[in-house]
């Protein structure tokens, strides 16, 4: 699950905001995203892969939050792990494993997502 937002290491770029699938992550207009439906987060990993200032981390339960330390999290390398570990971007050339490259997959399961739970809302009404 979704746990830490870095905001030295963010560049408000919104790519984890636009990658989410379950619509996790809300955009700020000053500083990083916001973690607004925690609950809500698969632990797909796709914000972290897709943040390439690695100022995201997340928590391999994908059930319960984790508490986590910032200062122990940023100590521990964790950050851009799981980036590195699966060749994504400028570690394709060291790290070989590109399985990960599924963003339009992603992108029409978030868009079917967003569908969902609009429909479910209009029902609501």
């Amino acid at each position: 699950m979704i746990e830490l937002i870095v905001a030295e290491r963010c560049a408000g770029c919104n790519a984890c905001v636009e990658i989410c699938p379950t619509n996790v992550l809300e955009p700020s207009l000053a500083g990083p995203p916001v973690i607004a439906r925690q609950e809500d987060c698969q632990t797909c990993f796709m914000c972290e892969l897709y943040c390439r200032g690695d100022a995201i981390y997340v928590a391999p339960d994908c059930e319960n939050p984790t508490p986590v330390d910032k200062d122990e999290i940023l100590a521990s390398g964790l950050l851009g792990e799981f980036r590195r570990n699966h060749g994504w971007d400028e570690w394709a050339g060291q790290y070989p494993n590109e399985h990960w490259r599924m963003e339009s997959v992603f992108l029409r399961a978030r868009d079917m997502a967003i569908a969902e739970a609009a429909a479910r809302r209009e029902q609501q009404k």
